[in-house]
């Protein structure tokens, strides 16, 4: 289920501004794609928003800082362990189904890109869960880049005048 969270927050691709959710419509299709809604279930607008806060609100949270999510049709149960499940069916429960994700296992492997522009949400599979961006290639070569060029014009002398004032 880390994947469905993953792929969740990025149906917004902050780097390219980029939606995939657009509309409720591309919304219902993006939840029935994945098995969390019904053919004939149907969006509205104030899902689509509850959608968006949901999906920020998780990139939030895999930065590690403090977030709101929007109130979903969830109950806790507590046979076979504790787990959230959804109240109610249709998309306001299949968004439920996607926030109750974040309690299954893993999660902490779950992070987003700490390259500013990207913000991509990846799985950390790396043995000690330090990975940082969501690809060294791109993202982490960009920091580091930056970094050093950073370091480099920090430590050059002043430029003096090449004629010597008496």
């Amino acid at each position: 289920m880390l994947e469905l969270v993953r792929d969740f927050v990025n149906t917004y691709d902050v780097e390219n501004d980029a939606d995939e959710l657009t509309s409720p419509a591309e919304l219902a299709l993006w939840l029935r794609e994945r098995g969390l809604a019904g053919e004939g279930d149907r969006a509205e607008d104030d899902d689509l928003a509850t959608a968006i806060a949901l999906r920020e609100g998780l990139r939030a949270a895999l930065r590690r800082e403090p977030a709101d999510l929007p109130e979903l049709p969830l109950r806790v149960v507590i046979a076979d362990g504790p787990r959230l499940t959804p109240v109610r069916p249709g998309v306001p429960g299949a968004l439920a189904r996607v926030a109750a994700a974040v309690l299954d296992p893993g999660w902490e492997r779950l992070k987003v890109c700490l390259e500013g522009t990207c913000q991509w949400a990846f799985i950390d599979s790396s043995k000690n869960r330090s990975r940082s961006w969501c690809s060294m290639k791109v993202c982490g070569n960009r920091t580091k880049t930056r970094a050093y060029r950073a370091r480099k014009h920090g430590s050059r002398r002043p430029q003096g005048s090449n004629t010597d004032t008496v």
